[in-house]
C-alpha cells in the first residue's frame, strides 16, 4: 500500500535521451554477463549468423603440386536470434519516494547516488530486469512471455551433443561434489581441455557444496583435510576469491538451476542484444497531469538472445538431453 505524504513531481517526461545507458544496465548487469562469463554481441536487430568451420586431416605429404584438401573443410552455422521484450510497469510514486529521499540524504550505503527520482526509479526497474535476464540467459524458454531460449534450453534439445558429454546429476553435497566435478572434467574433450577460456559454470548450490568440501567438510577420501584449506575450515573462502577444480576455472552462474552445470569455453557462449540499435527504448511517464494519480509508468523495450557455437565442445551436468 502506498504511504501518505508529499511527493516529488516529475516535471519532465523522460523519453529516452539516455536509453542506451539504462538498457545496457538492465541487460548487461546480469552477473554472468557483467563478470565477463560469455561473449557479448551488441547491435543485433534480428539475427546474427555464426559460422562454424571444422577442419580434419589438413596436413599431407609435401609435393611440387598444389593438392586441394577441400574435403577436409566443413562449414556449418548457428543463428543467434534476438527476441523483442518489454517492460510495461505502473507504480505509485509514494511507494518509492521515501526510499529515494533517504538515499539522497545519505541514509544509505549507496556509493553512487541517483541524481533524481527518475534515475532512482528507472535504476530500480533496470535491476529487476537484470536479475530476470541472468535466468533467461541460462534457462529461459521463448514460449514463456518475457523469456528467450537460454543456453540450457537449447543444448537440451541438440542431438549433436555427444552422449559421453551429458553427465547425469545428483543432489549437491560436500561429500559428493568432488567426485561429481571430476566427472565433468573427465568428459571435457581433449581439444578443449587446457584452453585459457575454459570454465565450469556451476549453479549456486554446487558452488556452495564445493566451498564447504574445501573447508574440510567433504568425505574423508576427498576433502582438503579436517580443517580445510590452510587449516582455516570454512573461513578459508572469501567471496572475491577465484575457484578452480583440477586446473579448470569455475564460474558461479546464478542463473543456472540447482544441481546443474556446464563446461564450455567462454568464446563458445554468446549473449546478443540490441544496444545502440533502434530496438531499445526507455520512457518514464508521470501520470499525475493526465489522470490526477500519483502513478508513474516505466516503459522499456529491448531485444536479446543467447546461443552457443559448437555443441561438441560443451559438457552438461544434470541437464537431460531430450534429443539423445
Amino acid at each position: 500500500m502506498a504511504t501518505s505524504g508529499s511527493i516529488t513531481s516529475i516535471t519532465t517526461t523522460y523519453a529516452g535521451e539516455f536509453a542506451g545507458k539504462y538498457v545496457a544496465a538492465a541487460l548487461l548487469s546480469a552477473p554472468t554477463i557483467e563478470k565477463g562469463g560469455v561473449e557479448i554481441l551488441p547491435n543485433i536487430k534480428f539475427k546474427q549468423v555464426m559460422q562454424k568451420m571444422a577442419l580434419t586431416d589438413v596436413l599431407s605429404d609435401a609435393s611440387c603440386d598444389f593438392t586441394r584438401t577441400d574435403d577436409a573443410l566443413t562449414l556449418t552455422e548457428r543463428v543467434l536470434e534476438v527476441k523483442d521484450l518489454q517492460v510495461n510497469l505502473e507504480v505509485c510514486k509514494l511507494d518509492f519516494h521515501n526510499t529515494w529521499q533517504g538515499i539522497e540524504q545519505g541514509y544509505s550505503s549507496f556509493d553512487v547516488l541517483p541524481k533524481s527520482f527518475e534515475d532512482y526509479l528507472i535504476g530500480y526497474v533496470a535491476d529487476k530486469v537484470a536479475a530476470r535476464n541472468e535466468v533467461n540467459f541460462w534457462r529461459g524458454d521463448s514460449s514463456t512471455s518475457g523469456e528467450y531460449d537460454g543456453i540450457v534450453t537449447q543444448v537440451a534439445l541438440d542431438a549433436g551433443l555427444p552422449a559421453a558429454q551429458e553427465i547425469a546429476g545428483v543432489a549437491a553435497s560436500a561429500t559428493t561434489i568432488i567426485d561429481e566435478l571430476g566427472k565433468i572434467v573427465d568428459a571435457i574433450p581433449t581439444s578443449v581441455y587446457g584452453r585459457e577460456d575454459l570454465f565450469i559454470y556451476l549453479s549456486q548450490d554446487m558452488a556452495r557444496a564445493y566451498v564447504r568440501a574445501l573447508g574440510g567438510f567433504g568425505s574423508i577420501a576427498n576433502n582438503a583435510g579436517a580443517n580445510g584449506v590452510d587449516n582455516k575450515g570454512t573461513l578459508w573462502y572469501g567471496m572475491g576469491q577465484d575457484l578452480a577444480f583440477d586446473g579448470v576455472k569455475i564460474f558461479v552462474a546464478n542463473g543456472l538451476a540447482d544441481g546443474t552445470a556446464i563446461a564450455a569455453q567462454k568464446s563458445n557462449l554468446f549473449f546478443g542484444c540490441s544496444l545502440n540499435s533502434d530496438l531499445q527504448e526507455v520512457k518514464l511517464l508521470d501520470m499525475s497531469d493526465l489522470d490526477g494519480s500519483n502513478n508513474c509508468r516505466v516503459i522499456m523495450r529491448m531485444a536479446c538472445g543467447a546461443q552457443y557455437a559448437i555443441v561438441d565442445d560443451i559438457v552438461t551436468y544434470g541437464i537431460t538431453n531430450a534429443a539423445n
